[in-house]
């Protein structure tokens, strides 16, 4: 799976359970900076 197409999926997952992007992050113990690159689909190397 590509990362933009793991970013769609991420996004969605996260929309249908009704969390933003703060919320998920703060469950995952990351940024919410991180969850928005994820989403995007960029890649950190």
């Amino acid at each position: 799976m590509n990362n933009e197409k793991m970013g769609k999926f991420i996004c969605d997952m996260r929309k249908s359970q009704k969390l933003t992007q703060k919320d998920l992050a703060e469950k995952l113990k990351i940024t919410d900076k991180a969850v928005s690159k994820w989403e995007r689909g960029v890649s950190q190397s």
